[in-house]
């Protein structure tokens, strides 16, 4: 890694500490060269003559997010953000009433919205997994409630929004697998920040984001779709064209690729932008990222540790470069705002998007940092100063 070149194509990291690359990152200039650049001869030559003209480019996508995380092209579609991946996957599976949802503690705040909505709507079960009191889910307990509940659906965040915390999504496909249930797993705050094998994860479906770790453009994200979903016939309960084609009156034959969750419209431009930033991360290679980050994590951490009226929340055996806290006598949102006066970017993660987890923590809330690849050590002394002063 050349951290200053990297530096140099992230201009936006010059006149401030960024840590929310958790929230939404910093994008390389050729991601925002390429995005501008076709939106600009779009008002020449109109979007559909210039998507014809941009073919390749455009099919070139697939192949180097199907090269981030070890699938094939065809096991890609283009998505506007995790969450319309995860619901596309969501609505590609017949739920009846008693059928069983079994999740964790730690899943994202949307995600169990689908799930009591569907609870709502179709009368099924959502059962999560218990957690050991260092934050690890209990793999045993998993099997144990797989086993007694026979979930139709596995569905698991590799990585909260809220917490550093990497739940073993491994071990959880292990188990998948061996029951033979469909397993998805969000990985939007995993992708970019840490290798990432669906292979190795044997995942039906991955969902993930362009805006967060990966560095792209906000609207854009992907889904992967393993072969055997793809086999048999899954496709999102509203499709278009652009899934199937419409072969008599009252049939339609769906097409091979997992495309067939995309929908017809969507902005070439950004399709485009989201294909430079996971070329971008291809190119310097996630093992370098991930090794990086760590280096840049723990020294954020054990500054952070140092400070006697921090207190830092997140658990695990396996922490990511999502790094939440409170100090003692300032709220978290004041927290924020005098760092926001100091040109240090960050987030606050409230009791809303992490209920259980929040509550077992007994707090309302923390401040969340996300320090990315592009951050130097030297940053990171710098903040552990300023929230030691605040």
């Amino acid at each position: 890694m050349d951290i200053n070149k990297i530096r140099e194509d992230t201009p936006g990291c010059e006149d401030k500490i960024f840590v929310n690359s958790a929230g939404s990152s910093l994008v390389p200039t050729m991601v925002a060269k390429t995005v501008n650049e076709y939106l600009a001869q779009e008002t020449l030559h109109g979007g559909y003559h210039l998507s014809d003209q941009y073919s390749d480019e455009i099919l070139s996508f697939y192949s180097e997010a199907s090269k981030l995380i070890n699938c094939k092209p065809k096991n890609i579609a283009f998505m506007t953000s995790a969450t319309d991946a995860y619901t596309k996957a969501l609505s590609s599976i017949k739920l009846s009433k008693g059928d069983v949802i079994l999740t964790t503690d730690d899943d994202y705040v949307s995600n169990f919205m689908h799930f009591y909505s569907l609870k709502n709507n179709y009368g099924i079960e959502i059962v999560r997994a218990r957690n050991y009191g260092n934050g690890d889910l209990d793999i045993d307990h998993f099997e144990s409630l797989i086993i007694e509940k026979k979930p139709k659906i596995v569905s698991v965040t590799f990585i909260p929004t809220n917490s550093g915390l990497v739940q073993d999504a491994y071990s959880i496909g292990d188990l998948c697998e061996k029951y033979g249930i469909i397993y998805i797993l969000d990985a939007c705050q995993a992708v970019g920040q840490i290798e990432v094998d669906v292979m190795e994860l044997k995942c039906d479906f991955l969902s993930t984001t362009g805006r967060k770790f990966l560095r792209g453009p906000r609207g854009t994200g992907f889904l992967y779709v393993s072969d055997k979903i793809l086999k048999n016939n899954h496709a999102p309960l509203y499709l278009d064209m652009r899934g199937a084609n419409w072969v008599s009156p009252d049939k339609y034959e769906l097409f091979e690729s997992a495309q067939r969750f995309e929908l017809w419209e969507m902005s070439y431009a950004l399709l485009l932008g989201l294909k430079e930033a996971i070329k971008y991360c291809n190119n310097i290679g996630l093992n370098f990222i991930q090794d990086y980050n760590s280096i840049i994590r723990d020294r954020l951490v054990g500054g952070l540790n140092s400070i006697k009226s921090v207190t830092l929340h997140d658990q695990g055996s396996h922490r990511s470069n999502i790094i939440t806290f409170k100090k003692e006598g300032i709220s978290n949102e004041e927290i924020k705002k005098k760092l926001d006066e100091r040109n240090v970017y960050c987030s606050v993660s409230s009791r809303s998007s992490a209920m259980f987890d929040f509550d077992k923590k007994s707090i309302e809330g923390a401040v969340r940092l996300s320090p990315h690849y592009f951050n130097t050590t030297e940053e990171m002394d710098k903040l552990v100063e300023i929230i030691d002063s605040l």
